[in-house]
């Protein structure tokens, strides 16, 4: 075959695509959300000169170095490590309470086939966009008044606001799960409970696992912090000891927040990532 006739059966080349075009309603968008960025910035009227000025970091510094030297006292310590043992258990119990009731509201929050009428589905969600919205602080300390000071407190305001989080996200991955297996148990007269329970759950239940482990990562930094309004654990010693301005003790008690939270990240990550595999 000669090369006129080879070039002439190759189809002719396609017109290179024009690069697509930022729609209208997409481009007012960003340029409105720009031009809020610059908006509050100029209204929070931030004083960068004086925060980025020689005697701001000479201040900074002083400030520093009194955490050290850290406080190691053996007794010190002890209070420390019980401090830390409170806030792994309230961030392990609250996830675990909020996965159980997010779980019981995900299912009628969710549309579990076709033909379901799923009539709780909007008020579910209502409960379930409640119960998120509220911070765990808020909770926190509305939940001091009737469980008390310590933490069972920050153990209820854990469980609350993150049972709204997981019962969303365990809604939509239900309703997202394929639907072949439960239509095929369903066509056999098999009830929604017992569909839900033998095929959809097996599905869907290593992305559950997943959000909830994240969820506790979560967790153990807001139950690190609930202590602040007297929710127990860590918290509650870095609001002591810092209210007395005992910067060693201080130091001691952030130096075992960021242990806890970085062990905390790498278990769960190591949990998730065998999930996945």
């Amino acid at each position: 075959m000669s090369i006129q006739t080879a070039v002439s059966n190759r189809a002719p080349d396609c017109p290179a695509k024009a690069p697509p075009v930022m729609k209208g309603g997409t481009a007012a968008l960003l340029l409105g959300m720009l031009m809020l960025v610059f908006a509050s910035f100029w209204t929070l009227n931030l004083k960068w000169g004086e925060f980025l000025s020689l005697e701001a970091f000479a201040s900074m510094g002083r400030f520093l170095g009194e955490f050290f030297p850290m406080d190691t006292q053996v007794a010190f310590l002890k209070r420390v490590g019980w401090g830390t043992l409170e806030t792994l258990a309230m961030s392990l119990l609250g996830t675990a309470l909020a996965a159980l009731a997010g779980l019981a509201l995900a299912i009628p929050a969710s549309k579990l086939h076709s033909n379901d009428k799923s009539t709780l589905r909007t008020p579910t969600r209502w409960v379930l966009n409640a119960l998120r919205s509220i911070p765990e602080l808020v909770w926190a300390a509305l939940l001091l008044i009737s469980a008390g000071l310590g933490p069972f407190a920050g153990t209820l305001a854990l469980a609350f606001h993150t049972t709204g989080v997981l019962g969303r996200l365990f809604a939509e991955s239900i309703e997202n799960a394929p639907p072949e297996p439960a239509d095929a148990l369903r066509a056999q007269g098999t009830g929604n409970l017992m569909v839900f329970y033998f095929t959809t759950l097996p599905q869907v239940l290593p992305q559950l696992m997943s959000y909830t482990l994240y969820r506790w990562e979560n967790n153990i930094r807001a139950a690190a912090v609930l202590g602040v309004v007297g929710a127990g654990g860590l918290g509650q010693l870095l609001s002591f000891h810092m209210g007395l301005f005992q910067m060693g003790k201080t130091a001691t008690i952030l130096a075992a927040m960021l242990l806890l939270v970085a062990l905390v990240d790498s278990l769960s990550y190591h949990l998730r990532r065998k999930m996945t595999r």
